[in-house]
């Protein structure tokens, strides 16, 4: 029997009442209460490794989530973190770029109701993710929610309220999870060489989303006190001139200096493509702006949280921000 380590770490699922409101409350203990079936299939331990409203984690959280996995990954052949699902999407972006080559699956889930009530998708998801850990056939850092099976690295959160909270964005389901079994759409073959654990991760990486009018020296602000800065703009991307303050003089004159800057969208689907709009290929061709093309905005922001302890070096920023991991990227440009 397969042997599963469930990680708490707080989130709505573990929530309980307080006095000022939900707040996680339960142990993963608890938790593996509510689905006593799952020892027909596995054997799980329990590890609480801190009970946070998912509202409050950051890059030290995401590092002690990897260290645990590392510090345990000889003893289980699967594991699975419960987790709140407002930050879900960073923290599995986060986790693929701290765990790379897994052959044995990472797992998160969560819920949008806690578990201890009647009405709620905790116990299915909870089910579903210690099934899926538990395949022989998973890998790598994923999202199970509501029956599907989501690229670490393509999550996103989509519905407040809703059950079906997370969509894969810009790339298909790997697989679902319906009545009780594991339903891969596509396999591909697990990585033949080990898993690779990273141990540092920066803060240092803003992120400026473009609004009409906006002042250019907000840009200023935040280059000044970050090593990047992803620029969240309209469409395929591009930079606005107004009569005002010119942004693409505030983002050379950054670039220059060794900060780096990477264009995204605020459109949901479908990437940048700087190549489109003279906005847009000036600032990439001689601003020397790095482009999200089909990442997620919680990758790339994640991904550069990774990237920068290792280099800051501009080249060697863009290649890294290139290279594909646990399926992030699709396509780059030259």
């Amino acid at each position: 029997m397969r042997k599963i380590l469930l990680i708490g770490t707080g989130g709505t699922i573990a929530c309980g009442h307080s006095e000022d409101g939900l707040k996680p409350l339960l142990t993963p203990e608890q938790l593996l209460s509510y689905v006593q079936d799952s020892k027909d299939f596995c054997e799980t331990d329990t590890i609480q490794l801190m009970n946070l409203d998912s509202t409050n984690i950051e890059p030290k959280h995401w590092l002690a989530m990897a260290a645990c996995i590392e510090a345990h990954y000889d003893e289980y052949d699967g594991f699975v973190i419960c987790h709140g699902t407002d930050t879900m999407a960073f923290t599995a972006a986060a986790l693929s770029y701290l765990i790379q080559h897994s052959p044995k699956p990472i797992v998160i889930t969560g819920a949008q109701h806690p578990i201890d009530l009647e009405d709620t998708d905790a116990r299915v998801n909870l089910m579903d993710s210690l099934r899926f850990a538990a395949s022989e056939k998973a890998h790598d850092v994923c999202v199970v929610f509501d029956g599907k099976i989501i690229a670490g690295t393509r999550a996103k959160k989509e519905h407040s309220k809703s059950y079906n909270a997370f969509a894969s964005v810009n790339y298909p389901y790997l697989g679902m999870i319906s009545d009780g079994r594991v339903l891969l759409y596509f396999e591909e073959p697990k990585e033949m060489g080990p898993v690779q654990f990273y141990h540092d991760m920066t803060a240092s990486v803003g992120l400026v989303k473009l609004v009409p009018s906006m002042p250019a020296d907000i840009l200023d602000y935040v280059a000044g006190r970050c090593d990047a800065v992803i620029i969240e703009a309209f469409g395929v991307g591009g930079l606005p001139v107004y009569e005002h303050g010119s942004f693409f003089d505030v983002v050379h004159k950054w670039t220059r200096e060794g900060k780096v800057f990477v264009m995204a969208t605020q459109v949901a689907r479908e990437g940048s493509n700087l190549a489109v709009y003279e906005v847009g290929k000036k600032v990439k061709e001689e601003a020397g702006v790095m482009e999200a093309y089909d990442m997620t905005l919680e990758a790339v922001l994640t991904k550069l949280m990774w990237i920068l302890p290792q280099t800051k070096d501009a080249g060697q920023v863009k290649r890294l921000l290139g290279q594909c991991i646990n399926r992030d990227i699709l396509w780059t440009r030259k």
